[in-house]
């Protein structure tokens, strides 16, 4: 005991300065700007470079497609408009793309 103090406490104290030192240097490192933990913003590709999703033939501006895209949104059909190196683009799945050239036929 150090003068009639309790040595437990006196050291437990301790450990909250240690904990901080160490959420402190986690913390630096998360954040630093020499490490690419941010997502870089997306850039446009070409229509066939987005995975799993398939192109819709659109029309050539974005207005006509956004209300091509509200159409199948409206029939429960997930679809997605991005724009594209080739202009705006409306993409579903590869299991919708029957049932989405139908309704944009129609």
């Amino acid at each position: 005991m150090l003068g009639g103090i309790n040595n437990a406490l006196f050291l437990q104290s301790f450990g909250g300065f240690a904990g901080l030192a160490l959420l402190i240097v986690v913390l630096k490192w998360g954040f630093s700007s020499n490490r690419k933990m941010i997502v870089t913003p997306i850039k446009a590709g070409k229509k066939n470079q987005y995975g799993l999703l398939t192109p819709l033939p659109t029309p050539s501006n974005y207005i006509e497609a956004q209300m091509s895209l509200q159409k199948l949104i409206d029939s429960n059909i997930k679809a997605t408009l991005t724009q594209t190196l080739d202009g705006p683009q409306i993409m579903v799945f590869e299991k919708d793309l029957r049932a989405a050239t139908a309704i944009l036929k129609s």
